[in-house]
């Protein structure tokens, strides 16, 4: 059988239309702007969007979220009826069906010839493959959706999770996605077929739809249990590094985070201008090195109503932010809407409860923004905000050293005594802290520290011994 060929455009990608309401308290702007973010979302997962469709409402429309008028100009774009069926089956009559069947054969022979080019309201074929909803929709406003426009509808929500399902490489990312995409797709399951579908599983009288959800959470309980002791693993490479110095950058999608991951620590981690484009915490150090070292984790990107299961399913990787000894918030100070996206990063991050951790905001791609812009900038967020573009070494190599300066501020002095029977932890002290001085004497050798007073106290007690 031949697979059917979505519609596309000129460039070959398949179309997309957006769809968006404008509830009471949003401003056209902040719409607007949702909107602009969605159609990169689309744009992202590998659309082209042709049209937007907006209406101001009250409130979603119980049915199929837009008012009766603004769902026939959706259909318009799709190819569909703009109406939504009655979702009541008609009575089956077999001597009924016989005579309907042979009354429509002589009537209308061509009109059947022609469904494949037509839908069932005699429009053009559609050109749309799919319908994008900027709010997140019940399954069934998206079957209604689907009926009225004959296209794939997907929420907002939807599209995150099809990105994050795309982009995932690591083993523990693909888990996470995969259980955020079954927790969404298990309340959308429809029964498919009649009654023949039925008593195909185990229980007696289970039916498809039934065998199905079990088989879901089943594949949930088997997906927690894998992603539980991929965190027990984590867990203890961040237990080894407790005492060491953390840094993890933090903020929006595509504001600059991989980039600036990559000039601060030499890496060659991913930067692509997508969104989403890093799911898998990344930890490297900070180069050229400093003693001790600098560790810099890479976090993956939050978003404007970001689903909550992606967030609890990145709980683990999240961890990253919440035992960092700094938080690197970045913005893209060149993007309008920085502050509303810098709001959602703390909003997400209080949420993970990492609100108590210290942290520096950076006003990342600087370079694009004109002065008088960011006298602005600099007048609302203070001087203790960082302007820097990740493509400068100047601005990297001042970072830096803000880095060392705040964890130096925090280091305390120390004398430490090594046994010569010891000598091979000589080297822990110099992975945990700055050695100022090293001596020797009948008794070993004698080292001048300085280092975070968490690290020194498991020094102390580790010559102790």
């Amino acid at each position: 059988m031949r697979e059917p060929t979505l519609p596309s455009g000129s460039g070959g990608r398949p179309l997309a239309v957006l769809v968006g309401v404008q509830l009471p308290g949003e401003t056209d702007e902040q719409h607007d702007a949702d909107l602009r973010e969605l159609g990169r979302l689309v744009t992202t997962l590998g659309y082209d969007v042709k049209a937007t469709v907006t209406q101001r409402r009250d409130s979603l429309a119980a049915a199929a979220v837009l008012g009766e008028g603004k769902l026939k100009e959706l259909a318009d774009l799709t190819g569909g009826e703009g109406v939504v069926p009655s979702g009541a089956a008609p009575r089956k009559s077999k001597a009924r069906e016989r005579w309907k069947g042979a009354e429509e054969g002589a009537a209308e022979p061509e009109a059947h010839a022609d469904r494949g080019e037509h839908g069932a309201g005699g429009h053009a074929k559609a050109e749309v493959a799919v319908v994008v909803v900027d709010h997140e929709i019940s399954p069934s406003q998206a079957r209604n959706l689907e009926r009225a426009t004959g296209a794939r509808v997907l929420d907002r929500t939807g599209v995150i999770v099809d990105i994050f399902h795309h982009h995932a490489k690591s083993r523990e990312a693909r888990l996470q996605v995969e259980i955020a995409r079954l927790n969404y797709v298990a309340p959308r399951l429809r029964e498919a077929g009649g009654a023949s579908e039925r008593q195909r599983g185990k229980g007696a009288g289970e039916s498809s739809l039934e065998l199905d959800r079990r088989k879901i959470r089943d594949r949930l309980a088997e997906l927690r249990r894998e992603l539980e002791e991929i965190a027990k693993e984590q867990q203890n490479r961040r237990s080894l590094r407790k005492d060491q110095l953390r840094v993890a950058l933090v903020g929006y999608t595509n504001a600059g985070k991989s980039s600036l991951m990559r000039a601060l620590t030499g890496s060659d981690v991913l930067v692509e201008d997508k969104l989403f484009a890093t799911l898998d915490t990344t930890v490297r150090a900070v180069h050229p090195e400093t003693k001790p070292r600098i560790l810099v984790s890479d976090t993956v990107g939050f978003i404007k109503k970001l689903p909550h299961d992606l967030v609890a399913s990145f709980r683990s990787t999240l961890d990253e932010a919440l035992e960092a000894s700094l938080l690197l918030y970045v913005v893209d100070a060149s993007d309008p809407t920085h502050e509303a996206q810098l709001e959602v990063t703390r909003h997400v991050l209080a949420e993970i409860g990492a609100t108590s951790v210290p942290s520096l905001v950076l006003l990342n791609k600087i370079d694009r923004v004109g002065e008088d812009a960011r006298r602005r900038l600099h007048k609302h967020f203070g001087e203790d905000a960082v302007s820097l573009s990740a493509h400068d070494p100047a601005d990297v190599a001042a970072l830096r050293e803000r880095l060392i300066a705040f964890f130096d501020a925090r280091m305390v002095e120390t004398d430490l005594v090594v046994p010569y029977a010891k000598q091979a932890l000589v080297t822990t002290i110099y992975e945990s802290a700055r050695v100022l001085s090293e001596e020797y004497d009948e008794t070993g050798a004698r080292l001048r520290v300085r280092g975070l007073p968490e690290a020194i106290a498991r020094l102390h007690a580790t010559f102790a011994g």
